[in-house]
């Protein structure tokens, strides 16, 4: 049996735990025999995900349910065949059970043919759909679920304690989710999460990847100012709610003025 390495009590991080990076940050949240998994990664990762769950002596028979923070596929590809292995359920928002389900390749970013990514999408059975205000249970602990859309419009995220399981809200330097109109993205609801987080009194912020860290309000202050000039420039396109440069050019137009 290998030593388990919590990184907060309850609280096991995959990759942290393995000593290498697998992909997306895996959590897996105990108490007593009872256990559950916040996101998977890739397919290709699960067997070695699985084989370090049963070396820390998680009986795969007390699996509470396989949750998805959101149906991108870094994030749920591996969940049809953790399911086959483990036996449990799996739980999203029901805005991501569509695209679960039906393995749709465009929506989970499987399938982008400009960039020649062309992964597969194994559908998946979801059987509990969870949504703002509502409680996991796992073991004597409670999740409290968050939704924080705007990176997608499924989005979750999971409070216990001074713990926030940020998904891919923000992370240590700053950075957010990619920002996508045909991912669902929307970066005034994206802000409006941002500005929950920042408000609230948790402690942690446990995000889909990269380092775990301590809320820095500073950092959120900084993030939300950058994604509130986004909704004003090009770059985003249809995310954007106005471009005030064509403002400026139209009334250029109507006065006649010359480039300067």
């Amino acid at each position: 049996m290998l030593q388990r390495k919590p990184i907060f009590p309850n609280v096991i991080e995959i990759n942290f735990q393995a000593g290498h990076l697998l992909g997306c940050n895996v959590y897996l949240v105990f108490d007593a025999d009872e256990w559950l998994l916040i996101d998977i990664g890739y397919e290709e990762t699960v067997d070695e995900i699985i084989e370090l769950i049963r070396q820390l002596d998680f009986p795969l028979s007390q699996c509470k349910t396989l949750i998805a923070t959101h149906a991108d596929v870094d994030h749920i590809q591996g969940l049809a065949r953790v399911k086959q292995l483990v036996r449990t359920t799996v739980t999203s928002h029901p805005l991501a059970q569509p695209p679960l389900q039906s393995g749709d390749r465009l929506m989970t970013f499987a399938e982008i043919e400009a960039h020649d990514i062309h992964l597969p999408m194994p559908p998946v059975e979801v059987e509990n759909t969870v949504d703002e205000g509502d409680f996991i249970q796992v073991g004597g602990l409670s999740l409290e679920v968050w939704h924080t859309p705007g990176h997608t419009d499924s989005q979750l995220s999971f409070r216990m304690g001074d713990l926030l399981f940020s998904a891919d809200n923000i992370y240590r330097d700053g950075c957010v989710g990619a920002i996508d109109a045909h991912h669902g993205s929307d970066i005034n609801e994206f802000i409006a999460s941002l500005q929950r987080i920042r408000n609230s009194d948790v402690k942690w912020l446990l995000p889909s990847h990269g380092p775990i860290f301590a809320k820095d309000n500073k950092l959120l202050d900084q993030t939300i100012a950058r994604l509130e000039t986004y909704l004003h420039m090009a770059d985003f396109g249809t995310c954007a709610i106005d471009w005030p440069l064509m403002d400026a050019w139209e009334q250029e137009i109507a006065e006649g003025k010359l480039p300067s």
